[in-house]
């Protein structure tokens, strides 16, 4: 995950939903057009959660991937 310089760093870890999908919407209009958040998270619906919001509102999920319980992933603000 080294390669993706991050501009936000969140950790959403212990939060069940809807809270993570709440803090990264947050966090990613509080983001200039263009900057990266990464963020960890161990709620399992962020692997749908996150994709299916980041359709809706306009952004891009660069990377997800589960680690045992850890979510990592990347999403860019488009708009």
């Amino acid at each position: 995950m080294a390669e993706i310089k991050a501009d936000v760093k969140l950790n959403l870890e212990g939060l069940m939903c809807p809270m993570p999908v709440v803090r990264v919407s947050k966090a990613i209009k509080e983001a200039a057009v263009g900057a990266v958040i990464e963020a960890t998270a161990t709620d399992p619906g962020v692997l749908i959660d996150i994709p299916a919001w980041a359709r809706t509102t306009g952004n891009e999920v660069i990377k997800i991937e589960r680690e045992g319980k850890i979510v990592h992933f990347f999403v860019r603000r488009l708009k």
